[in-house]
């Protein structure tokens, strides 16, 4: 069916503004009100989904209590009498979404990147507390007016009257998979916490260039979120400071407890990461850094023994201002904590190194033989090792 050049008798459609799996976008002209709006035409087969119309309509309504400088707003719905075509009426905002700025610079610039960020955790915080979640915060959603520079979040209600249909059984993605979250990826109910994680890819994707996973399918991508942990933005762009880092990570932790509180919260540590303060998002990552480093380290050592010389440690390539950036001292029990754990991976490291040198002496022949003398100093170290960190020889 071709697109109706009038809706509901009252809007004038335009042109064309963009389009996706479930709907087309189009700009008109509200002729009551004589102002530019935008028209969401739902896709035509939603119609026969009596299920979908209903929550449709629900979600519809429940976006249209939102009014808040953030939110795009929606001013009307329902069904055209002539084209029998679901629509949504909303305001028009002139300008780009991220999805169009990312296309045409890949990146985004550090300090726009937390402004578009930041105005969004507001919208989404004003809709949390209504009741409200978006459940497909991404790029494309995320409008930046060109007159203001104010960000403005779009389709607010579709995500949750797709779950559950016909449209989402047949294996039909709603939105982009990169930008769920673990446990919608998983199926479970989405949160407030949710739509943080989408966020928080966002930003990632804005500062590095690149998704914080990139994957191949739904089953890898899921893989991923549960068992590999998020490269730092750093080893990307290293001009973003570390603290920006930090809290933009925090946002993807795999549960949900674990993310933010609030998207103000959110927002308040994005705006502090800027300008190189912590509100305290390092202590969702710290021991996991603290684990890749040592994991790290054992690598390197187990490299070294079965060549059978000391080598120097790569240089990585030069980062901006990388000893500044290190943290500082964390509370004492905190650093107990973390010192038991290096203490003991450092004792397995050394024990696997030990073991190799064994194997090794007998089967490759640019290893010198290993004195067994040595062997049992090195034991003997591992005890005493083990008694200065645990307090008992094991």
């Amino acid at each position: 069916m071709s697109t109706p050049q009038e809706v509901a008798g009252r809007y004038r459609v335009d042109r064309r503004l963009g389009a996706g799996g479930m709907s087309t976008v189009f700009l008109a002209t509200d002729t009551v009100l004589e102002r530019s709006v935008a028209i969401k035409l739902l896709a035509e087969h939603l119609a026969e989904d009596e299920a979908f119309v209903i929550r449709f309509r629900n979600e519809a309504l429940a976006a249209a209590r939102l009014q808040h400088p953030n939110v795009v707003q929606v001013f009307d719905s329902g069904e055209d009498d002539g084209s029998h075509r679901h629509y949504i009426v909303m305001e028009y905002v002139e300008g780009p979404s991220c999805a169009d700025l990312l296309r045409e610079h890949k990146l985004l610039d550090v300090e726009d990147s937390v402004r578009i960020v930041a105005d969004a955790c507001h919208g989404l915080d004003y809709a949390h507390r209504a009741g409200v979640v978006h459940r497909d915060v991404k790029p494309g959603n995320l409008l930046v007016a060109n007159e203001t520079g104010t960000t403005k979040l779009a389709d607010f209600g579709i995500a949750k009257a797709a779950e559950q249909t016909r449209v989402t059984q047949v294996g039909s993605v709603l939105g982009t998979a990169a930008y769920l979250s673990p446990e919608q990826a998983r199926g479970d109910e989405a949160g407030p916490a949710s739509d943080i994680y989408s966020l928080g890819v966002c930003a990632y994707q804005f500062l590095a260039g690149r998704l914080p996973h990139e994957y191949g399918s739904l089953t890898e991508l899921a893989l991923k979120q549960q068992e590999e942990y998020v490269e730092p933005i750093g080893v990307h762009r290293p001009d973003v400071p570390h603290e920006l880092d930090d809290a933009v990570r925090a946002c993807l932790a795999r549960d949900p407890a674990s993310r933010y509180a609030s998207a103000l919260d959110m927002a308040r540590s994005l705006e502090a990461g800027l300008q190189g303060e912590d509100t305290g998002a390092t202590a969702l990552l710290g021991s996991d850094e603290d684990a890749t480093k040592a994991l790290t380290g054992v690598t390197a050592a187990t490299q070294a023994m079965r060549t059978g010389r000391t080598q120097a440690p790569a240089t990585a390539a030069p980062r901006t201002a990388a000893p500044s950036r290190r943290r500082e001292a964390k509370p004492a029990q905190r650093k107990r904590g973390r010192g038991s754990m290096a203490a003991i991976l450092a004792i397995l490291a050394l024990a696997a190194i030990v073991i190799i040198a064994l194997l090794s002496a007998g089967s490759e022949t640019q290893v010198q033989p290993v004195d067994r003398d040595d062997v049992q100093q090195q034991i003997d170290g591992l005890r005493n090792l083990i008694q200065r960190n645990t307090g008992k020889v094991q």
